[in-house]
């Protein structure tokens, strides 16, 4: 499937993020993959709305088969008869086939939308500043050390608010202020 290539490159993506501590380049690979996922979800839409045509078209087809048998019955017409039971038998087959294929669409592009949800929330935290957290952080389960380095940028992260809180209360201290 297209979102297949797609997926690979986020999962290593994210993973390149999942090391690094900086949080303006964990913000701006997240931009990256989200400029891709939405690409690719507007390829997936396209995707979706060419199988539906396509299976209005075919429908069409199998609804023309049909009353061609009826109507070649209605006279007699043998021949005809087993070339539309033939025709119906095809077209009966391409719109089942249409039908899943249409399925399976709908549940990559809601995967895709999904994943697109995920990674714009661990965007807006990167932005932030805040340490990835969830699905998105990593690809895959964190190793020991992964998991220590994760604890120290949350710690690093916690240490730099008190820190911030800190001079801002000696800041209002100085300018007298009671807020």
């Amino acid at each position: 499937m297209a979102l297949d290539g797609l997926r690979a490159r986020l999962d290593q993506m994210l993973a390149d993020l999942s090391r690094t501590t900086d949080a303006r380049s964990t913000a701006a690979g997240l931009f990256d993959a989200l400029v891709e996922i939405k690409a690719a979800i507007a390829g997936l839409k396209d995707g979706l709305a060419a199988t539906d045509r396509e299976l209005a078209g075919e429908r069409q087809h199998l609804e023309d088969s049909e009353r061609r048998g009826t109507l070649a019955e209605q006279i007699n017409d043998q021949e005809t008869v087993e070339l539309a039971r033939i025709w119906v038998s095809k077209h009966r087959e391409r719109v089942e086939l249409l039908a899943r294929k249409r399925a399976v669409q709908l549940d990559e592009l809601t995967y895709a939308e999904r994943q697109q949800a995920e990674m714009s929330e661990a965007y807006r935290s990167a932005k932030l500043g805040v340490p990835p957290t969830g699905e998105t952080a990593v690809a895959g389960s964190l190793s020991p050390d992964a998991e220590t380095e994760r604890m120290g940028r949350v710690l690093d992260y916690q240490a730099r608010q008190a820190l911030v809180q800190e001079q801002l209360a000696q800041l209002k201290k100085k300018l007298g202020r009671q807020d």
